[in-house]
């Protein structure tokens, strides 16, 4: 072997002297555990990227489950505060109402009261009205 070594090299040393003879590099053959290598960090690759994917699509499936849950719970407070807003408005409706009604009741009790005593004083006017006239007929009469 070493004999097969050296003749090659003398080949070599004579082809780099004369340009017309070429000497082809032996060719070399890949190992089968470089590829087997290859072929197992292809694997991983893959398999990272399976991975990968699969996180990516939880964290989002669970951001879409975050923001609905956020949106319903928005919605449950609008809703709410909504409830509450009519709740207001009905009682502001319903003291408003009881006002007018209280001023309504207020104002036929004072109507009431103005007609009694116009009433009363009619009453009184028409008799001291009735009496000077009894009076002056009876002065008159007794004039005449």
């Amino acid at each position: 072997m070493a004999s097969s070594t050296l003749s090659k090299l003398a080949i070599a040393r004579t082809s780099i002297r004369n340009s017309k003879q070429f000497l082809a590099p032996k060719p070399r053959y890949i190992q089968a555990s470089t590829h087997q290598d290859a072929s197992a960090t292809c694997e991983k690759t893959t398999d990272a990227i399976k991975q990968g994917a699969d996180h990516a699509m939880k964290a989002s499936g669970d951001m879409k489950t975050k923001a609905a849950s956020t949106a319903q719970q928005m919605s449950q407070f609008t809703k709410d505060k909504a409830g509450k807003v009519s709740e207001t408005a009905q009682d502001i409706g319903d003291k408003a109402k009881q006002t007018v009604q209280d001023a309504w009741g207020s104002a036929k009790d004072t109507a009431q009261n103005v007609k009694d005593n116009l009433l009363g004083k009619a009453d009184k006017s028409k008799e001291a009205v009735k009496q000077n006239a009894e009076q002056v007929t009876k002065s008159m009469n007794t004039k005449n």
